[in-house]
């Protein structure tokens, strides 16, 4: 059955990867950078062409869409994000298949000492005869998340052509800055209308995903004293000094995103930026629980005193902000949308997979705003670099089940 959605998927993947989407942490903007209005566009465009209703491109950034439904029902709401991550190169994506790939080893044109091997992952092992999708050695692909539109919009086109296909009323959103925490919004769970709702922002076949990590984002600044150098004995405070200390006093062996698997949280210093006079280091706070998350946080308020303490003539600040919180701390109250899915799945022969998301998804918020929001498998694989990569099969899969979630909501 999945062999009937492998070509739209394939054409849609491609051309949506090679259109530069990427969003930037540093941009007080709403989309945070205007080049994701290319994939907004495209999508508002490509929802009335094939005959959604309600499509409209809001004032915030998030591209919204009806497929009328025709029997009684539950609204359902199938969301992916259009901005790609800021961490690795994504200007000039050219995505390449691989047609039915032969198990082995797989080079990149523009990089030839890069190599992806299912010696490495062995899940791509499992996909020989698959056709995959890498980009070409320079960039990260974008599958996530276009993969996840690639399917929903491949889902909303079949349904809208076959209306004998019982299904509720379904409600689409293509939301920017997800990798940055601002997918959504407070508009948005009131525009969107819906009961409950499923990101397609996921891995592995089968996973299906309702427990994320709770997060913090922090701010600190370290102010040292200027002066000429020439003049500095006993005068200069560097505040890159205080900084390298702080950074150096905080947990490397342990706590760190490099260090910690599984359920294990982190403080992650993400960039520090200044000169001698001034610095400012942002960090990552996680955990799957709020007092592990809580106590994160005070370690690194500790750190900064104790380095405050070793200078007092330097000034030090700690600021951390809520930005999104374990959805599981919702969704156990009410598994309907979590079994529906499990139930879909179990319909295609795949066996569903709940593991906790060591990140966070649109759904973290939209859960914690109202709206129930598991997340669902795309196929997508080593995310935010140059060997990401994915299975048109798997994108398939999750199209298939999808549909059939849809049709389950109905009964």
């Amino acid at each position: 059955m999945t062999d009937r959605f492998t070509d739209e998927l394939e054409d849609r993947l491609v051309r949506y990867a090679a259109i530069d989407s990427q969003s930037d942490a540093d941009s007080p903007s709403a989309p945070s950078t205007a080049i994701q209005y290319d994939v907004l566009r495209l999508l508002e465009q490509e929802l009335n062409m094939i005959g959604a209703a309600d499509v409209e491109l809001t004032e915030y950034g998030v591209v919204l869409a009806t497929v009328p439904g025709n029997v009684e029902g539950p609204t359902v709401g199938f969301l992916a994000h259009v901005d790609t991550a800021p961490q690795f190169n994504a200007t000039d994506v050219k995505p390449r298949v691989i047609k039915g790939y032969n198990g082995g080893d797989i080079t990149f044109p523009d990089d030839p000492t890069l190599v992806l091997s299912p010696a490495e992952y062995p899940y791509l092992a499992t996909k020989q005869g698959d056709d995959i999708i890498t980009a070409s050695g320079l960039t990260l692909l974008g599958a996530d998340d276009k993969a996840g539109v690639a399917i929903i919009m491949t889902m909303a086109r079949h349904l809208l052509e076959n209306p004998d296909i019982k299904r509720p009323t379904l409600r689409i959103a293509f939301t920017p800055d997800e990798e940055i925490g601002r997918g959504v919004g407070q508009e948005l769970p009131k525009d969107l209308k819906a009961d409950f709702a499923y990101t397609l922002d996921g891995g592995q076949v089968g996973e299906i995903e309702y427990e994320s990590f709770s997060a913090d984002g922090a701010v600190v600044t370290v102010k040292g004293v200027s002066i000429h150098p020439g003049l500095a004995k006993e005068k200069m405070v560097n505040a890159i000094h205080l900084a390298s200390k702080i950074v150096q006093t905080l947990p490397q062996a342990t706590m760190t995103p490099e260090t910690t698997d599984e359920r294990e949280g982190f403080i992650h210093a993400t960039d520090m930026v200044g000169g001698s006079s001034e610095m400012v280091i942002n960090f990552i706070l996680r955990d799957f629980e709020l007092d592990g998350l809580e106590a994160k946080g005070e370690l690194l308020r500790k750190t900064c005193e104790a380095v405050q303490l070793s200078e007092p003539r330097a000034e030090i600040t700690v600021e951390i902000q809520p930005q999104y919180r374990n959805m599981r701390y919702w969704l156990e109250n009410d598994m309907t949308p979590v079994e529906l899915a499990r139930d879909a799945s179990r319909a295609h022969g795949i066996e569903p997979v709940s593991v906790p998301i060591r990140g966070g998804t649109d759904g973290s918020r939209l859960t914690e705003f109202g709206v129930p929001t598991p997340n669902i498998f795309t196929g997508m694989q080593n995310i935010h670099g140059p060997l990401e990569w994915v299975s048109v099969q798997d994108m398939a899969k999750a199209t298939e089940v999808c549909l059939t979630l849809a049709q389950k909501a109905a009964k």
